[in-house]
């Protein structure tokens, strides 16, 4: 299974501690094994519920370009704010990449083979799942903090830099779509 999260998650090789780039993997391997989506649904299943089927972003274009916004952010504050204000790069990438690791177990498939909202999913959101997947697979605390504190749950405790960081990537490219379902309406 290694090397289908190493397809969907290029991005892994950029953590430079190996043992953390190893439980980062073996957490996304872990969630896939508990899931009833694959790799491949990963890659077609529309990145938000919200907004409809016709949606073209998958949930990997998502995951993909939040990692690929929080790296540029956390090394252009590694870049401009002389060490007053830092980003630990491997904590900031791991967590990016396992944001929303649980959202995995949200999902459940229909009656038509769809990925829908399941059981799971509307009573225990993400952050807490994934988390708890990510604890079972040796994460730090710190990455785990980044995964907690990335939806709106994180509001009710202090962020680290990193965590903002994640937290903003995710919504910058969340909330322009939630914005146009309300205009549409």
């Amino acid at each position: 299974m290694k090397k289908e999260i190493l397809t969907i998650w290029p991005e892994i090789d950029w953590i430079k501690d190996k043992e953390l780039r190893e439980k980062t993997a073996k957490t996304w391997e872990l969630a896939l094994e508990r899931s009833v989506l694959t790799p491949k649904d990963l890659n077609t299943i529309p990145f938000t519920l919200l907004c409809g089927p016709d949606l073209k972003v998958t949930f990997m274009d998502h995951k993909r370009s939040v990692v690929h916004i929080a790296r540029d952010a956390g090394q252009t504050i590694n870049d401009f704010y002389k060490g007053e204000l830092t980003c630990d790069m491997d904590v900031l990438i791991s967590g990016a990449i396992l944001a929303d690791v649980g959202k995995l177990l949200e999902y459940e498939l229909d009656e038509n083979g769809k990925a829908v909202q399941g059981n799971y999913g509307k009573h225990l959101r993400h952050p807490f799942s994934g988390v708890s997947i990510a604890e079972e697979c040796g994460i730090p605390v710190e990455v785990c903090h980044i995964i907690a504190t990335h939806a709106g749950e994180g509001h009710l405790v202090k962020r680290t830099t990193e965590a903002y960081v994640v937290h903003h990537a995710d919504f910058m490219t969340f909330l322009p779509f939630k914005e146009r379902l309300i205009v549409e309406k």
